[in-house]
């Protein structure tokens, strides 16, 4: 009986241990690698190069009253999303946006600072003292796979890291593969696949660590780790013992 018992105990002990043997630290841990501190240069610029659909945001600033109510920068205007985005221009099939007097101008291929330069050159042509500024208003990035909070995010500033993109996902869940993070990315000629390891510190100073508009995440599950653990019926297995021992005690009698 006490072999039996002891034969029982081993065999708990063993499955506790390859359960809790899944995860290491080390497939889930961000940043490994430098114990010091170190510094990793960024330039923290994007490349982004607009494409049909985009909007634009486009405001002229003057020191000039007649230049200010021309373009109605003198008026007050409520600076929420939806302000933005209804007085945004959009980039039509063509690849242009149609500007006040200016008509049309191609802006397909161009980076928004391009954009800026091309319209204070003009605008600069027929008004003085006059400033553009050219925002792109749809700048959204998606997040889904092993994440708590997969979605669809607007961003409201000029920038955002993978890592703060996860953290408005809601982080990883615990089976996220995060040594291989898929980052999809459109250009002009497609889509392009960047397989991103997470765990290393080096990921600082990656061209990819800061995201464009309509940048994709997908984190990956560890699909036998997870499977293993959420469909694997543990708990039949572990109450198989003691119902056994139940069957011989009343067998025994």
């Amino acid at each position: 009986m006490n072999s039996i018992i002891n034969k029982i105990i081993v065999l708990l002990v063993l499955m506790a241990a390859v359960m809790s043997s899944c995860i290491t630290p080390s497939k889930t841990s961000l940043l490994q690698g430098k114990s010091t501190n170190f510094n990793f240069e960024n330039s923290k610029k994007t490349t982004y190069h607009l494409q049909t659909g985009d909007h634009l945001y486009i405001k002229i600033y003057s020191v000039d009253p007649k230049t200010s109510k021309f373009f109605q920068t003198d008026l007050p205007s409520l600076m929420n999303p939806t302000y933005v985005y209804l007085n945004s221009y959009l980039v039509d099939e063509q690849g242009y946006i149609s500007f006040s007097f200016i008509d049309k101008v191609y802006v397909k291929g161009l980076s928004v600072e391009e954009v800026r330069n091309l319209l204070q050159k003009t605008i600069s042509d027929y008004f003085k003292e006059a400033t553009v500024t050219v925002r792109l208003v749809d700048f959204q990035v998606a997040v889904l796979g092993e994440v708590n909070a997969p979605g669809n995010f607007t961003i409201d500033k000029d920038q955002i890291n993978i890592l703060q993109a996860i953290g408005m996902a809601g982080g990883f869940k615990q089976f996220a593969k995060v040594k291989k993070v898929k980052l999809v990315r459109q250009t002009l000629k497609g889509s392009e696949i960047i397989m991103l390891d997470l765990t290393k510190s080096d990921i600082l100073s990656s061209d990819y660590f800061y995201l464009m508009p309509n940048d994709v995440l997908y984190v990956e599950p560890r699909m036998a780790q997870s499977f293993a653990f959420q469909q694997f019926p543990y708990g039949v297995i572990l109450s198989a013992p003691a119902l056994a021992l139940s069957i011989w005690a009343i067998v025994k009698k």
